[in-house]
């Protein structure tokens, strides 16, 4: 496992399938009551072990995980992924992290924790990488992580075992070609399928 630098790191950390999706074409949460996405107990017990501040709370609690994590203290997310826990009636899932949504188009935060900024992404990932502490999460969706492609400095890919032929890719399908190439600092595979791999962005690009 890479050593985290003292400068702020932006974290694409993703569930994703064998073809590159986050979700299926309806975008819906496919961990979900009618989701498609497997959760082996390998699978989980790993998330718990290695990431478990990137378990949202309800999850936390029924799961009796306490353990504050390592890696992030901070998680960025799309106003279309965080719909998807307001529609569950979930204002804040991740209330022992800082939470910022990015939207120019809520206009008051469903919750006093939640940050939303209507700002440019990549000034403020920019700003949050110059301040202290733990690395940045990047939750998704697809187009803010799109919108901060260029300033992702390591993906960590959850990699299921299965394809599901159409849906939302990693990044939105409004994304230009730019090729970036990545060193693979880290892996690990369950006995179910899944894959756990980690991508740092190659040291000779900016």
């Amino acid at each position: 496992m890479d050593e985290r630098p003292s400068v702020r790191r932006l974290v694409y950390y993703i569930a994703t399938t064998l073809d590159g999706f986050i979700a299926g074409p309806d975008g819906a949460d496919p961990t979900g009551p009618n989701g498609f996405w497997p959760i082996p107990d390998d699978y989980l017990q790993h998330i718990m072990t290695e990431y478990p501040e990137t378990l949202p709370a309800p999850a936390r609690a029924a799961l009796s995980v306490t353990a504050e994590g390592t890696r992030f203290d901070t998680v960025l997310e799309g106003r279309r992924s965080y719909e998807i826990g307001l529609a569950a009636g979930i204002t804040d899932a991740y209330p022992h992290l800082r939470h910022l949504v990015f939207s120019r188009t809520l206009h008051e935060s469903p919750d006093p924790a939640v940050e939303l900024v209507a700002d440019d992404p990549v000034a403020k990932v920019r700003e949050l990488k110059q301040e202290d502490g733990k690395d940045i999460w990047l939750i998704g969706g697809a187009e803010l992580a799109n919108s901060l492609y260029a300033e992702i400095d390591q993906l960590i890919l959850k990699v299921g075992s299965l394809t599901i032929g159409a849906g939302i890719p990693l990044f939105s399908h409004k994304s230009t070609f730019e090729p970036r190439r990545w060193e693979l600092t880290d892996h690990t595979p369950l006995k179910s399928g899944a894959l756990f791999l980690t991508y740092t962005r190659a040291t000779d690009q900016t």
